[in-house]
């Protein structure tokens, strides 16, 4: 069993963003074509491309319904079998490190220094530490096969 194909769909043309958004779920799902996939898997990643090809909405719901269905399929797979998208970890770490580290850093700061404006170093801090970290997740999945050739912008 293969992942399905999207239906091609000539009036997303006119429409720049669900354009992009198509665009991009195709290539994910021609990315997940080049892996082995359990049954399971394959078959929930085909109900949302069946979901897709039926839709008859406007451009706006095509386009939500688009990207809920692209955030399923990237959620499932990286549940299920641990692949992720490039600078997945990145992303994810650069708000976790903000919150983990540029804020208490950023604390101390204000209190050592006697003047809590000094709060703000912190951030950018914690986002470089962040950024650090999912970095070297990102390059533990890639060597590790476990990164997807594409990369998903939100």
């Amino acid at each position: 069993m293969e992942i399905k194909e999207l239906i091609e769909r000539s009036e997303i043309e006119q429409n720049s963003k669900l354009n992009t958004a198509y665009s991009l779920l195709k290539n994910l799902l021609s990315e997940l074509r080049k892996r082995e996939i359990p049954i399971e898997i394959l078959n929930s990643i085909n109900q949302e491309i069946d979901k897709l090809n039926g839709f008859s909405g406007s451009d706006k719901e095509l386009l939500k319904q688009v990207r809920n269905s692209q955030s399923l399929i990237l959620s499932l797979v990286k549940k299920e079998l641990g692949l992720v998208p490039k600078g997945h970890f990145q992303t994810m770490w650069m708000a976790m490190g903000m919150a983990t580290f540029g804020i208490p850093f950023g604390v101390v700061f204000g209190l050592t220094l006697g003047n809590m404006a000094f709060f703000a170093i912190g951030i950018p801090i914690g986002m470089s530490i962040g950024l650090a970290i999912g970095a070297g997740m990102d390059k533990k999945a890639q060597e590790e096969g476990r990164q997807l050739d594409i990369e998903i912008k939100a």
